[in-house]
């Protein structure tokens, strides 16, 4: 009968024999192990270490000017390579680099890990920094708490801060924007210096170089501040109900059930303010609609005067659009309104037109009786 141990055991009695043999020198000895948790392999790997600790150099020169930073870790030619501060600071310490060239202008920054060749090259007291992916983050210098994964991404960032780009080439033009963040090949490519940015999808937001707190989804967007561009929904067979959005940006599909409502009432007469409305036409700004083509509509500084529940407003509690749904429905119930008068006036001329028919009927038989009731025509003889 066979019986199985468990491996926890096995683990545990393995380290219990490595235990019994504290004695003996490992065979052959560690090569460039050094005290104070040092490791140490390649050409001047660690060349002005003095007092720090708990550092790993693999490679040509790599953390070769460190002498008092921490807790580094730099494996390829040159990586961390002016990596030094001091500890008591924080500086120059719990840096990572991985790849030839890798963070090899860091002097003092702390926290950052860069894993490919050149990435994080020119990084020098930023800090909180992640770069992944050949000159990832290449060009950073005191940027800090950015994220680049990708070749190239965020390349040419050099004091920009809280960044994060995903994908190869993302946010590869960012120098000084801040709080960007980019999801796909190219994404943001072309940003220099806007700030407060999100795209989403291959090539998105390349139309975008200097503005601010724009989105962009699946699209190229436009140089816009403040707006939002979702591709692939332009002339798309849709389905039956339109899709609304709020002051907040909160978008949502406009409800009917009388479960969403209270305080409902008949609109009686509150509908009549429609004929104060002052329809125009006109043309957007080009800003707003490039193609400037002719519209119809109202104004809503216009509309506010005569009724101020018809008009949206923006964040600043301005003027800022017409609810056209809300004097659709005025209209629908001005149109009910007439059609019930229509249709007492018809009820009306019906009722005298039977009276007429009646009065008719009546004058006939009259006519009738008078006609019945002459006399007969008497004959004179003349001889």
């Amino acid at each position: 009968m066979k019986t199985s141990i468990p491996p926890v055991l096995i683990t545990f009695a393995l380290l219990c024999f490595a235990l019994d043999q504290n004695t003996q020198a490992v065979l052959p000895p560690p090569d460039g192990g050094y005290p104070g948790f040092t490791t140490a392999e390649g050409q001047n790997a660690l060349f002005s270490l003095t007092t720090g600790a708990a550092n790993t150099a693999v490679g040509w020169r790599s953390l070769f000017s460190n002498s008092t930073g921490q807790f580094n870790t730099a494996t390829g030619a040159g990586a961390l390579l002016l990596n030094n501060g001091d500890p008591t600071k924080e500086e120059a310490s719990e840096n990572s680099a991985f790849g030839a060239g890798a963070l090899l202008s860091n002097t003092t920054g702390i926290r950052n890990t860069a894993n490919g060749a050149f990435a994080l090259f020119s990084n020098t007291t930023g800090f909180g920094n992640t770069a992944n992916g050949s000159s990832a983050l290449y060009s950073n210098t005191i940027g800090s708490v950015n994220t680049a994964t990708g070749f190239g991404a965020l390349l040419f960032n050099t004091i920009g801060s809280a960044n994060t780009a995903t994908g190869r080439d993302a946010l590869y033009s960012n120098t000084i924007g801040t709080n960007n963040t980019a999801f796909g090949l190219a994404a943001l490519a072309l940003n220099t210096t806007g700030s407060n940015n999100a795209a989403l999808g291959f090539n998105a937001a390349t139309g975008v170089t200097t503005a601010n707190n724009v989105i962009a989804i699946g699209t190229a967007g436009a140089n816009v501040s403040d707006s939002c561009y979702i591709g692939n929904i332009w002339n798309q067979p849709g389905g039956s109900q339109a899709v609304y959005v709020n002051a907040e940006g909160k978008l949502g599909a406009q409800v009917s059930s009388g479960r969403f409502k209270d305080e409902i009432k008949p609109m009686e007469k509150a509908s009549e303010v429609i004929y104060s409305l002052k329809p125009v036409s006109f043309r957007y700004k080009a800003e707003i609609e490039p193609t400037r083509a002719r519209s119809f509509g109202l104004i809503a500084e216009e509309v506010e005067k005569a009724n101020p529940d018809l008009v949206v407003r923006d964040k600043d509690g301005k003027a800022y659009s017409v609810r056209y749904d809300q004097v659709n429905a005025m209209l629908l119930n001005e149109f009910l309104k007439a059609h019930q008068r229509i249709e007492e006036q018809d009820e009306r001329i019906d009722q005298l037109t039977a009276q007429l028919k009646q009065q008719a009927a009546q004058i006939q038989k009259v006519s009738a009786q008078i006609e019945a009731s002459k006399p007969a025509p008497q004959v004179v003889n003349n001889q």
